[in-house]
């Protein structure tokens, strides 16, 4: 091969890499041109990396806005961007498509943000009764979280809970001022300042959820056990972990039953979850439905423009819901 062609290969495979990377999922990219590249699993680990990282570091998400998280499938562009990652932020037993990616194509680049968040309960923990087969699933499919022979189980979505998600922040930024030493007080400066952020944000939620007439949360799956562990709640999801975990009719009619013994006024659907399931428990109870959002992505429906406006919104819808005073 002459100096020529060699030359027009060369400059053919570098673009076809570089329209590959740039093509990185459905992904929004937060703004900021440092060196330091970040790929999060879903909104709010993208959201609490982008503002640890701030002007030093590139952060996008894996699963598109409007796209149900628990079900990330990952395109070969999203498998290239999480190979080429300085650093992946992700939750183990969220999404299995980028657990097995994790461990392919980012063992030693790859971080776990359940370390930090102390995933602490459980599908039984979170309510108060178990629905006869909850927890099964189709043959060949896994439950949604971490699960240990015939224990519960374990419920991921600890972002509900502020203080967590804190947590979570300090520890990125421990990870960022190892890759990038010279950020490390810039990066300590920004999780300081986010965890201020989420400690008002939990300050404004104790005093708002401090006294409910009704204490028992009805929700579409079992995402809020967190928030409702904090905040003084019982939470009984509809569905399980994952909202593709369908109840039975005859769990329904407990959950109906449920709602009228126990007061309850609002059952609660969910931003990216099909209302249905949740409608006919209202209906057969006779409540009303408000819209709960779990914060697993952003939509332009959604409640507000990031995490702190949509965690406040939701704590209107609640006080409302749960007759606060």
């Amino acid at each position: 091969m002459n100096t020529a062609m060699r030359r027009s290969t060369i400059v053919a495979v570098t673009s076809a890499a570089t329209l590959l990377l740039a093509g990185c999922g459905g992904s929004e990219e937060a703004s900021g041109g440092g060196g330091l590249t970040v790929v999060a699993g879903f909104y709010p680990l993208e959201w609490a990396a982008a503002r640890v990282g701030g002007d030093r570091v590139d952060v996008s998400s894996l699963t598109p806005p409007g796209a149900e998280a628990h079900d990330l499938e990952l395109t070969p562009q999203d498998v290239a961007a999480v190979a080429e990652a300085d650093l992946l932020v992700y939750l183990d037993g969220f999404q299995p498509a980028l657990d097995e990616a994790a461990g392919s194509e980012a063992a030693d680049t790859s971080w776990d943000a359940g370390q930090a968040a102390d995933l602490s309960l459980t599908a039984a923990d979170d309510h108060g009764h178990e629905h006869e087969g909850e927890g099964e699933e189709p043959e060949g499919e896994e439950p949604e979280g971490e699960q240990h022979g015939d224990e519960e189980p374990v419920d991921p979505h600890f972002w509900l809970d502020p203080i967590r998600l804190a947590a979570v922040g300090d520890a990125v930024a421990d990870r960022l001022a190892v890759l990038d030493p010279d950020g490390g007080a810039t990066y300590e400066e920004n999780a300081a300042a986010l965890r201020a952020d989420l400690e008002a944000l939990d300050a404004e939620m104790q005093a708002g959820l401090g006294d409910c007439a009704v204490d028992t949360l009805v929700t579409s799956h079992d995402a809020f056990g967190y928030l409702a562990d904090r905040y003084g709640l019982e939470v009984v999801g509809i569905s399980g972990l994952s909202p593709s975990q369908e109840p039975d009719p005859a769990q329904l009619a407990e959950i109906s039953t449920l709602v009228r013994e126990r007061g309850v006024t609002t059952v609660y659907t969910e931003t990216l979850v099909d209302p249905a399931v949740a409608e006919t428990v209202a209906d057969e109870a006779g409540v009303e439905t408000a819209v709960l959002d779990p914060l697993e992505g952003l939509t332009d429906d959604s409640a507000g423009a990031d995490y702190l406006e949509v965690m406040r919104a939701n704590l209107v819808t609640l006080q409302e819901g749960q007759s606060c005073a």
